[in-house]
C-alpha cells in the first residue's frame, strides 16, 4: 500500500496538478478545498481522489479532518501546504479583517496542518512536508503587504520546523512559485500580466506542472537530505 498524502487547496490549479502528481508516484491522495464544491466534485470524478472540505484556517477542524483521512487512508506520510487566498490592497486601504483572513490562510494554515500531522511522523520516523510559500514573499509585491507577510513567513517557518524534525526523519521544505498560469493569476488585467511575462527572464508564466514536478522532487522517499530549503521555481525572475 502507498504512502498517504494530504494536498490542501488541491482539487484546483497548483494544488490540482500536485495531487495528480502524487498519484502518479503511488501514493493514496486526499485533496483539501474550502468551497467550491462542484470544482471538488468534478476532480474527484475525473481523478479518483478523494477531496475533503474544510478550512485550514480553523484549527479544530484540521484537527478533525486529518483525523478521518488517517482512518480512511493510511497515516500520513506526506503534506503539502498549497491553500491560500488574496485579498490584494495597499496598506491605506487594507482592512484588518483582510489582513487577518491571509495571514490565517496562508500562514496560519501551515501551522494547523503541520501541527496534526508532525508528532505522527516523528514517532513512526518517516515524513515529507512541502510548503508553497512564493516569489512575493521572497521579494514583496505592491499591495500584497498581508499576502507577502504571510509567504515570507512559511519560509521562515519551513526553516525552523525543519530543525525538529531532521533527526526523525521528517523533512519540511518549501517552494517558492513565480507568476503561474492558474485562475488567480489569469484574474490579472491583461495589460498588468503583460508587463509581468516581460519582467520574467523565460518570457512566459510558468505551468502548474512544473511546480508540482518540484514537489515531487522534496516529496520523494530518496530526498531524506533535502530539508530547510527553499525551491524557487519562477523563470529566473527572482533569483534568490
Amino acid at each position: 500500500m502507498g504512502r498517504t498524502a494530504i494536498v490542501t487547496g488541491g482539487t484546483r490549479g497548483i494544488g490540482e496538478a500536485i495531487s495528480l502528481k502524487l498519484k502518479d508516484m503511488g501514493m493514496n491522495v486526499a485533496a483539501t478545498y474550502a468551497g467550491n464544491e462542484q470544482a471538488a466534485a468534478e476532480f474527484t470524478d475525473r481523478t479518483g481522489i478523494k477531496s475533503y472540505k474544510f478550512d485550514v484556517a480553523d484549527y479544530e477542524a484540521c484537527q478533525k479532518a486529518v483525523e478521518q483521512i488517517s482512518s480512511e487512508l493510511g497515516d500520513v506520510d506526506v503534506l503539502v501546504n498549497n491553500a491560500g487566498i488574496t485579498r490584494d490592497s495597499t496598506m491605506k486601504r487594507q482592512t484588518h479583517d483582510q489582513w487577518q483572513q491571509v495571514i490565517d490562510t496562508n500562514l496560519g494554515g501551515c501551522f494547523n496542518m503541520a501541527k496534526a500531522v508532525f508528532d505522527g511522523m516523528c514517532e513512526r520516523g518517516y515524513g515529507r512536508i512541502v510548503n508553497i510559500g512564493s516569489i512575493n514573499g521572497q521579494a514583496g509585491q505592491y499591495g500584497q503587504v498581508n499576502y507577502a507577510a504571510a509567504k515570507s513567513g512559511i519560509h521562515g517557518f519551513t526553516k525552523a520546523l525543519a530543525q525538529e524534525g531532521a533527526r526523525k526523519g521528517v523533512t519540511v521544505n518549501a517552494i517558492a512559485p513565480g507568476y503561474i498560469d492558474t485562475d488567480m493569476v489569469a484574474a490579472v488585467p491583461d495589460e498588468v500580466l503583460a508587463k509581468i511575462v516581460a519582467k520574467i527572464p523565460v518570457n512566459r508564466l510558468g505551468q502548474a506542472n512544473e511546480i508540482a514536478r518540484g514537489v515531487a522532487f522534496l516529496v520523494d522517499e530518496d530526498a531524506g537530505f533535502v530539508t530547510g530549503s527553499t525551491l524557487s521555481i519562477n523563470g529566473g525572475q527572482h533569483m534568490y
